[in-house]
């Protein structure tokens, strides 16, 4: 019992569920307007995304997901986001405070009729609905991370191409971009806006001498 319980515990460690979070988010987020209506085929593929993150982070078999499931996860990852999008720790915490008081319920502890170690759960049942299990258990590993950082739990990617969050974890400078393709295509863009500038500079210089 023990290594399975070591083992839980890693999958299910708070940063590991806080990674999750921000997995979903962006699997359930698009492109495009903030309230993005996919069609019908993105939408299945949003639900196949949505299930790849839910099984690559531990969820038992099978991950079945209806459309309206999807549909409600959608605005609770709306929801969270506000979180992501929070500029300093204190307004992280007032978005996170919010969510705490208006969308979920007591803590609680569940095993899971014994499949699983003794864990905290902010939803109403061990058998609630995919959306409010997205949203509780995001709040509180969202919750802890701010408290044990005393910084923002997360962050929206600085790539204006881009509209995915990130966790923040661990000591070193502020994180910028979920990804290093998305730092590495910026840092490059910048090369290019400050090599173009040089050049034009340079051609103004030649025609006034």
């Amino acid at each position: 019992m023990a290594a399975l319980s070591d083992d839980w515990s890693t999958r299910h460690s708070v940063l590991a569920n806080a990674r999750r979070t921000a997995a979903l988010i962006n699997a359930l987020s698009g492109t495009g307007d903030r309230e993005p209506q996919p069609k019908p085929a993105a939408e299945a593929a949003v639900a196949v995304a949505v299930a790849e993150v839910l099984r690559e982070y531990g969820e038992s078999e099978p991950v079945e997901l209806a459309p309206d499931d999807v549909v409600r996860m959608r605005v609770a990852a709306l929801l969270l986001r506000e979180v992501f999008a929070a500029e300093d720790v204190d307004a992280a915490a007032a978005a996170l405070n919010r969510l705490l008081a208006e969308q979920t319920g007591p803590l609680r502890l569940t095993s899971h009729g014994g499949s699983a170690p003794w864990h905290p759960h902010l939803d109403s049942h061990d058998d609630a609905p995919w959306d409010e299990w997205f949203l509780t258990s995001s709040c509180l590993a969202l919750t802890v991370l701010l408290w044990d950082h005393q910084r923002p739990p997360g962050g929206l990617c600085a790539s204006p191409a881009c509209r995915n969050v990130y966790i923040t974890s661990g000591p070193g400078p502020a994180r910028r971009y979920c990804s290093r393709r998305c730092a590495t295509r910026e840092r490059v863009a910048a090369h290019r806006r400050g090599q173009r500038a040089t050049d034009t500079k340079s051609g103004s210089g030649s025609g006034n001498s």
